[in-house]
């Protein structure tokens, strides 16, 4: 570990607590993507991080589907400061609860968080119990995929949503971006957030762009790499390679805004993984 981190607690169990890049994080050592860059970089997908400090705004009230265990929402919460606000959403009950722990740790006082799914329509989803204490991608769970497991409310964000505004929308659901999108139509018509969401399922990107632009959104396609080689720690070892994030960047087409270095996507059956 670098010496620029300072690890406070090293626990018998597979929690530590560090001192990062926007504040305290509490991660699971044992968790390959989130975990890891905490522990390596002293922060995690510094790419997108750096995206969000241009779009939010003081007095912002920001909605955050999956926010796993808080790293972004920490500094979501520092954006928007004390007149804003940070809804955060993530169903698997270990997550949820280190991501409670972060908030409690940085004394946000303007986050709120929800151990529940959000999709399509009202209901629940089965979450397994999932092994923490071994190796794994927990960021990474499908949490619509299981047939038995605890049941976990499943909301959409138009009837479980009630400020008078929504300004950003985040969406990092491993495969369920549509039907979060397709639950909130009536927010989104209402108040055109400023859309920032996973696409990194070939099989369901078409579908997912389609659904958006009716709602008379431009999309870009925005791909930060995991290795930030500027990182908290200035550790130059790159231990994740050439992946990226694959996410796309959606504003509604009566906002203006200067798009340079972002490509705009065209052809909704294109798909930026595939070979050229």
């Amino acid at each position: 570990m670098s010496a620029l981190i300072k690890k406070i607690i090293e626990t018998d169990g597979f929690n530590a607590l560090i001192k990062g890049r926007y504040g305290y994080y509490l991660y699971n050592k044992n968790d390959i993507y989130v975990g890891r860059a905490i522990d390596k970089y002293g922060e995690f997908s510094e790419g997108e991080a750096k995206l969000f400090k241009q779009i939010c705004k003081p007095g912002f009230i920001v909605v955050e589907i999956g926010a796993n265990i808080g790293t972004h929402t920490v500094l979501l919460s520092q954006l928007v400061g004390p007149y804003g606000r940070v809804l955060a959403f993530e169903p698997q009950r270990v997550v949820f609860q280190n991501l409670c722990a972060n908030i409690a740790l940085n004394s946000l006082q303007n986050v709120e968080c929800y151990q529940k799914a959000v999709g399509a329509q009202s209901g629940h989803v089965l979450i397994p119990d999932i092994k923490y204490d071994q190796e794994g991608n927990f960021g990474g769970v499908e949490v619509n995929k299981f047939e038995q497991g605890q049941a976990v409310d499943l909301v959409t964000l138009d009837q479980f949503y009630e400020y008078p505004k929504l300004d950003f929308l985040k969406v990092d659901v491993e495969g369920m971006e549509k039907e979060v999108i397709d639950g909130a139509s009536a927010l989104i018509k209402k108040h055109q957030p400023i859309i920032y969401i996973e696409n990194d399922r070939k099989d369901k990107s078409q579908a997912l762009i389609e659904t958006i632009r009716s709602f008379d959104y431009k999309l870009y396609w925005h791909g930060p790499p995991l290795f930030n080689p500027d990182n908290f720690a200035s550790d130059s070892e790159n231990i994740y390679g050439d992946i990226i994030s694959l996410n796309m960047f959606c504003l509604h087409s009566s906002l203006k805004a200067d798009m340079t270095g972002f490509n705009e996507v065209t052809d909704s059956s294109a798909f930026p993984l595939d070979p050229k």
